[in-house]
């Protein structure tokens, strides 16, 4: 099969292209199942990375830069580790570096990579709301991720926020939650404007709607989520379920209920969003939250990348699916 890729490995294997790299790489962290499917269907498609490589004849320096300003790794390891697992076929290092917020540390760290003449560069934001754009000029092709270009005409690869939070309304009404309440991020965030739409369009299907007026906005903090919680208690809503902007909101949240002596999840289910380990698993109960397969992100911004350095230049944004991981927030685990 001509121009067998990647992608179409995974989608034949039902795997992410993170895991099909892993696999491919024979990774220790891949079930042996897993890489036994994965390795069929390579076998059965003729995949050969090594011959893929090949047939891109233009000299490479086999380097490409990953630009962060996430400082703490929270989303940019997670997005390296997918980017370095996919890179890992065609023997393509990544150099990392943090700008942390700052446009003079950008600029610096640019110009660094720049002169080590890396191939490619992968920009990975994070704010959800759209970042200036380096450029149609910029020596090297860019893909964005996380979060997306200002300019429509790069390539951006993000979250899908609006079909993930449309998951969890869809959830919360499978297990017959029918007073819904929301506490959402930063009302001036892109994630939030579009976790909110999806959310209340996917209730909309139902005749549904949130029992408060409109969403409660605050910090992505969990002190936030026990705040609101507290205002939901005083108010005149009565709510079976609230769903959390994110993960922190959502802790904050279900131990204000617990303090107050409502269960959860058998009075009140609580969703949360990141699936952010340390805290959905620190939350009693675990937290249900939308993970937002931030490996997936990373691996395919590598391969969009790939085929950029090598003339395959794609526009516009993609988005890579959330998937909601059940805990004892809303099910009886």
């Amino acid at each position: 099969m001509a121009n067998v890729t990647l992608a179409d490995v995974a989608k034949l294997a039902e795997v992410s292209l993170a895991t099909a790299s892993k696999a491919l790489n024979n990774r220790s962290d891949v079930h042996q199942a897993t890489r036994s499917k994965v390795l069929e269907a390579a076998a059965s498609l003729n995949f050969r990375p090594d011959l893929l490589a090949n047939r891109y004849i233009s000299p490479k320096t086999g380097t490409v830069g990953m630009l962060t300003d996430d400082l703490i790794g929270r989303f940019s390891l997670p997005i390296l580790t997918g980017a370095e697992s996919a890179l890992g076929f065609q023997k393509i290092s990544i150099f990392l570096c943090d700008a942390r917020g700052d446009d003079f540390r950008e600029s610096f760290h640019i110009n660094a990579l720049l002169q080590k003449k890396i191939d490619g560069l992968i920009v990975v934001g994070s704010s959800s709301n759209a970042r200036k754009s380096l450029g149609p000029d910029f020596p090297v092709p860019v893909v964005y991720t996380y979060v997306p270009s200002a300019d429509s005409r790069d390539l951006s690869i993000i979250p899908d926020n609006e079909g993930s939070a449309a998951t969890i309304a869809e959830h919360l009404i499978s297990i017959g939650r029918k007073n819904i309440a929301h506490i959402a991020g930063r009302e001036d965030s892109n994630a939030t404007q579009l976790r909110i739409k999806g959310f209340q369009n996917a209730l909309a299907k139902h005749g549904k709607k949130i029992v408060q007026p409109g969403p409660l906005f605050g910090d992505w903090l969990e002190s936030w989520g026990r705040t609101a919680t507290l205002a939901l208690l005083q108010s005149e809503a009565k709510f079976d379920a609230v769903f959390c902007g994110n993960d922190q909101i959502a802790r904050g949240c279900v131990e204000t209920l617990r303090e107050n002596q409502i269960n959860v999840p058998s009075d009140v289910a609580v969703v949360g969003f990141d699936n952010w380990d340390v805290v959905v698993t620190g939350c009693k109960p675990q937290l249900t939250s939308i993970d937002m397969n931030l490996e997936e992100l990373g691996a395919r911004a590598a391969l969009r990348l790939f085929e950029a350095i090598n003339g395959q230049k794609r526009t516009g944004a993609e988005k890579i699916p959330g998937k909601l991981v059940l805990r004892g927030s809303t099910m009886n685990i």
